[in-house]
């Protein structure tokens, strides 16, 4: 296991149940942007590769900052307030949210993959923000129903627009919204079991809308 000394790193990181306003901020942002090149002009291929490379780099930085207690400080100096405190000897979040984009456009059909990547960037850090401001009731560490309800309603929007516009009106329409809202909401509940969300809702609600899909044929 990568550990560093954490006691000679300034404890300038958030707490997983601290607001953490500018990492949540970051997440939509970049998420946003990179979906802003991909309808723009960046092909569905490249992105995906680009997406890979960054995962892989962000990796490689991550375990070079952990093993190196002068890096890990200036890691810290610089970009604090996007890490959270238990980032000073693990792995953050960077890399596990480029793979989830990458693995999400290798592997499911367009319109499954993107709406998967829309489910990432917004559904996560509304479910975190609900969570911590109105979470009085646990499910699962870490987890609540207000978050999760949260992220079920974001999920359901998304999808219930995402399709409306590329698809119009079906008889299905409401129900597949519904069922792929439950999906988004899953997906973002599995970080409970030490998994990384930014891994998890994507590649998990790209396989569920895969099915789901397969019978309602909404995208």
């Amino acid at each position: 296991m990568l550990q560093t000394s954490e006691s000679t790193i300034d404890n300038s990181g958030a707490k997983r149940s601290d607001l953490h306003l500018p990492r949540k901020i970051w997440h939509m942002g970049m998420g946003s942007l990179c979906l802003v090149f991909y309808y723009s002009f960046v092909e569905r291929e490249s992105l995906a590769l680009l997406a890979f490379v960054v995962a892989v780099l962000g990796f490689v930085w991550d375990i070079l900052r952990i093993k190196n207690r002068k890096v890990n400080e200036i890691a810290f100096k610089i970009g604090g307030p996007l890490y959270r405190d238990s980032e000073k000897s693990g792995i953050s979040g960077l890399p596990y949210y480029a793979l989830g984009i990458s693995l999400s456009l290798f592997f499911y059909k367009e319109n499954i993959a993107l709406l998967s990547i829309w489910f990432l960037v917004f559904s996560d850090p509304i479910s975190s923000l609900f969570g911590i401001l109105f979470g009085k009731d646990k499910v699962l560490p870490n987890k609540s129903i207000q978050g999760s309800a949260a992220g079920f309603c974001t999920c359901y929007l998304i999808t219930l627009f995402y399709c409306l516009k590329i698809s119009g009106v079906t008889e299905n329409l409401v129900l597949f919204s519904l069922i792929a809202g439950l999906i988004g909401s899953i997906s973002e509940l599995l970080s409970a079991f030490k998994v990384d969300d930014n891994l998890t809702i994507p590649v998990v609600s790209g396989l569920g809308l895969s099915v789901l899909n397969h019978f309602f044929q909404v995208l």
